[in-house]
């Protein structure tokens, strides 16, 4: 195929997506959606970024991309992050507020908007819009599709995270309550109570839960993301290539504890290959020594290694099926990671390293470049709608990205917010406001001259602080 011919049919697979849904014979020209969705992969932990992160696959994709510098979640924690994106609400509006709550019914989700007009909405992995369950033991059922109709996906295979997975399954009576405990314990010999308790194990205070480094007990094949990619596979191969489909890959890495394959760390540590292109935390104080935050590191990097390989199956499974050029592929994470930063490890807090995310937009139609516009994860909500076809609802607080990602526009939002508990964010291109954070009724941040956030702003000009909170108030905004 020519340039121009390739060319010119990708704008034909465009040519229905602002129909009204619904209608037969312009269902097959609205794109497809593949949705990479890891969980806790930090903003400037990327190929973008970071020059000992091997991500090929990736790379490859942002060449045709649109990339994302300055991406924020709306509350960097992972079940009101993942509510804030299937409403494209903010934190105050998601109905989440904490990780132990679930995702209520009866709202409305992107998922069930896009299977209304006409979608195939697919989800596997670690989805967490049912923690509250997960919390009180009962788990997501042990064939994965436990609410998954009501959430708005026509087929999936759901299961609980790292941690909350084992503590379900040790809760009495123990045994498997979701699909993954289920897959384990259906081994010979079973698998499943080896995994539950490697993970409590590990769940140490503080920051000994990152600093565990020992590889998975399981076989690679077991390996909680290798599960999970093989069924997003199983779920794309099962749909109709006559219909528009969208498809979730939730991975539970990077999230901690950073467990490993021994293959990857055998990669990362020796002999068959060494990885040691890691810097040191900033402002770290604890009692880690360096060394051994170069092993931390090397596990986050080796688990982002091992997602990136499932994108690369990906892209040749979508390839073989004659839809990589009607697919729009999305490469984003639901919040970041401290990774010792500041002494502080995790997520939860209004700084960069726990807020930023990456994000990576290619398909038909997309011009690749490289964009510093501010951008928040709920913008996707409205971005997948309006390629979809479907009006954006207008209580919704996300706004499409076609503009920017087809090059109409270069700018987006004029500031941000986010929030979780008690505190609240607001920033603009330059300068971050941050309220009721630990005792601190105001923190201002200027991220041009000080991207660390050390240097606290607010007592020398009130009146910033001002300005700043008046746009925290308004709430609703729109795009630049």
């Amino acid at each position: 195929m020519t340039k121009s011919n390739r060319r010119e049919f990708l704008e034909s697979c465009l040519a229905g997506i602002a129909a009204a849904p619904g209608v037969q014979g312009q269902t097959r020209q609205r794109p497809n959606f593949l949705f990479f969705f890891p969980d806790q992969n930090r903003w400037d932990w990327s190929p973008a970024h970071h020059s000992g992160i091997r991500m090929p696959a990736l790379t490859r994709l942002m060449q045709g991309a649109v990339t994302f510098d300055r991406a924020h979640c709306a509350s960097p924690v992972c079940a009101p992050s993942r509510a804030c994106l299937a409403t494209g609400q903010e934190y105050d509006r998601c109905g989440v507020r904490r990780n132990d709550e679930s995702f209520p019914i009866a709202s409305t989700t992107v998922y069930e908007r896009l299977r209304r007009a006409g979608y195939r909405t697919l989800a596997c992995g670690k989805i967490d819009l049912a923690t509250g369950e997960l919390v009180a033991g009962r788990g997501l059922g042990t064939d994965g599709r436990r609410f998954t109709r009501e959430w708005g996906f026509t087929d999936a295979i759901v299961n609980a995270g790292k941690q909350a997975g084992a503590k379900c399954y040790l809760t009495p009576p123990v045994g498997p309550k979701d699909a993954y405990y289920a897959y384990l314990d259906a081994l010979s010999p079973s698998q499943g109570r080896l995994c539950a308790e490697d993970f409590q194990r590990r769940n140490a205070p503080k920051e000994l839960v990152w600093t565990d480094t020992t590889p998975s007990p399981l076989a690679e094949e077991h390996y909680l993301d290798n599960w999970i990619g093989r069924n997003g596979l199983a779920l794309l191969d099962r749909a109709p290539k006559d219909e528009p489909w969208f498809l979730i890959v939730n991975f539970a890495g990077p999230h901690y504890p950073m467990d490993i394959p021994r293959r990857l760390e055998r990669l990362y540590r020796g002999p068959d290959r060494v990885v040691e292109a890691f810097d040191q935390p900033h402002g770290y104080s604890g009692t880690v020594e360096a060394a051994h935050h170069v092993r931390i590191r090397q596990n986050y990097a080796a688990m982002l290694e091992n997602i990136d390989r499932w994108l690369g199956v990906y892209l040749e499974r979508l390839r073989e099926r004659g839809d990589l050029e009607r697919t729009i592929v999305v490469y984003a994470s639901d919040h970041g990671e401290m990774l010792g930063d500041r002494g502080r490890w995790g997520k939860e807090l209004p700084y960069e390293s726990s807020l930023g995310v990456p994000l990576c937009i290619s398909g038909p139609g997309i011009r690749p470049r490289r964009s510093t516009a501010l951008v928040s994860l709920i913008d996707l909500t409205a971005t997948l709608l309006d390629y979809a076809g479907v009006e954006r609802p207008k209580e919704m607080q996300g706004f499409s990205l076609r503009p920017l990602l087809e090059g109409r526009a270069q700018a987006h939002r004029e500031y941000l917010l986010s929030g979780l508990y008690d505190w609240r964010l607001v920033r603009n291109g330059r300068y971050k406001l941050i309220t009721q954070f630990e005792g601190a009724a105001a923190r201002l941040y200027d991220l041009e001259e000080d991207p660390w956030e050390e240097r606290d702003l607010a007592p020398a000009d009130p009146g910033l602080v001002g300005k700043l909170q008046q746009l925290m108030r308004a709430g609703s905004y729109r795009p630049a």
